[in-house]
């Protein structure tokens, strides 16, 4: 599995992004094809500016769109223009469907600031040429890496203030603050605006975790710079693709990182657990299961468990907390050896069946067959669990 890693030390911004992104695509070229089949931006409009440079003793390429006409970057559009323009044009269908979802979040956001609804939101920066082909961009580049997962670090918000089209705001604006909701974030280095609209917008869709760089090997990885200047640190966003499939050996055994929750339970109806667990599957969680515990005063309870990747954890601890009356989730993280295993399809006297194949130096170790495979054939010849395990192992 491939992973882009977003590493946000000094914010993100759109043409940070597409900077960053552009070192790791085998072909710069693809992104001006790209936002060139977008027919209702006049390319008289724009002009796409790529130069490798470096900042604060760093090499990395600086991505701008340069307006040939001043009064395109103010020109206002409404959502359903931006729409229009999108579905009109020549991207992929998946591009298409992910640049109209960015703008409808984007217009969800600003409605909530100035008090309005989406449908009349003016969109002033971001809705001129050069965010247009940010966001845009953003996304052709991620199709041309194949959609890999992402996966990004704590935010840089920056400080102080910004000026825009609403005069003098805080740092982060209010566009930006809402968009960051739910995201982690923190603030360091000289006060500017290190993360603006469109960057908090990218991160928020595009991000499946936010942690520490996973394990696995670095493929390519490049810096993408920002127009504004700091002394303290660069204006940069680094990008990272991880081959994250690649596996740490030691004597046969894989060694990876897991993180387990907990949580400790005294007034829930113990029928409720089953759709938790089941939710916590669904979303891809590594193990589930239950203790029984006793709490202060001697009340029996429940502590739910929860095995997971590192970068899953606030996935998971929200799953946990909105379906469970826990108040709080704690974590830990955890080095663990397993051997390595994988599916097959087998043909048996019952039918086919999948079993879970573990290795260890090479050889295999033991072959087990799915339970629901079981459950399934058993139903299917009207014999018992065991007699299924029997003729299946014979």
């Amino acid at each position: 599995m491939k992973t882009l890693y977003l590493d946000c030390f000094a914010g993100i911004a759109g043409d940070m992004f597409i900077g960053a992104l552009l070192n790791l695509v085998p072909d710069k070229k693809i992104l001006a094809e790209g936002i060139k089949k977008i027919r209702a931006l006049d390319p008289e409009e724009y002009e796409l500016i790529i130069e490798e440079t470096a900042k604060n003793g760093l090499a990395g390429i600086n991505f701008d769109v340069h307006l040939k006409h001043e009064h395109h970057h103010h020109h206002h559009r409404h959502l359903a223009d931006i729409e229009a323009m999108i579905s009109s044009s020549e991207l992929s269908l998946t591009v298409k469907r992910e640049v109209l979802r960015a703008f409808s979040i984007l217009a969800e956001a600003e409605a909530h600031v100035h008090g309005t609804t989406p449908d009349k939101i003016h969109f002033h920066e971001v809705g001129a040429v050069d965010s247009i082909i940010d966001i845009t961009g953003a996304f052709i580049l991620m199709e041309a890496l194949g959609w890999p997962r992402v996966l990004c670090s704590p935010i840089n918000t920056g400080s102080g203030t910004v000026e825009c089209a609403h005069g003098v705001l805080p740092v982060p604006a209010p566009a930006t603050e809402y968009l960051l909701h739910g995201l982690p974030v923190f603030a360091q280095g000289s006060p500017m605006e290190r993360t603006t609209p469109t960057g908090a917008l990218l991160a928020k869709i595009l991000a499946d975790g936010f942690s520490a760089i996973p394990n696995g090997k670095i493929i390519a990885s490049g810096f993408g710079f920002g127009n504004r200047e700091s002394d303290d640190m660069p204006n940069a966003l680094r990008a990272l693709l991880i081959d994250t499939s690649s596996e740490t050996e030691i004597n046969g055994l894989v060694r990876e990182k897991i993180s387990l929750l907990e949580c400790n339970v005294d007034d829930m109806n113990p029928q409720d657990y089953e759709s938790v667990i089941e939710k916590l599957f669904a979303a891809e969680a590594l193990d589930v299961w239950t203790e029984n515990i006793f709490m202060k005063k001697n009340r029996p309870a429940v502590k739910l468990c929860c095995l997971a990747r590192p970068e899953d954890v606030m996935k998971f601890s929200e799953i946990i907390l909105k379906n469970t009356t826990s108040h709080g989730v704690r974590f830990s993280e955890f080095d663990r050896l397993r051997l390595k295993w994988k599916i097959e399809e087998i043909e048996t006297p019952l039918g086919k069946i999948h079993v879970k194949v573990t290795e260890l130096n090479g050889g295999t170790l033991r072959k087990v067959p799915e339970y629901e495979d079981v459950k399934r054939l058993a139903t299917l010849h009207k014999i018992s669990m065991f007699e299924a395990r029997q003729k299946i192992f014979r």
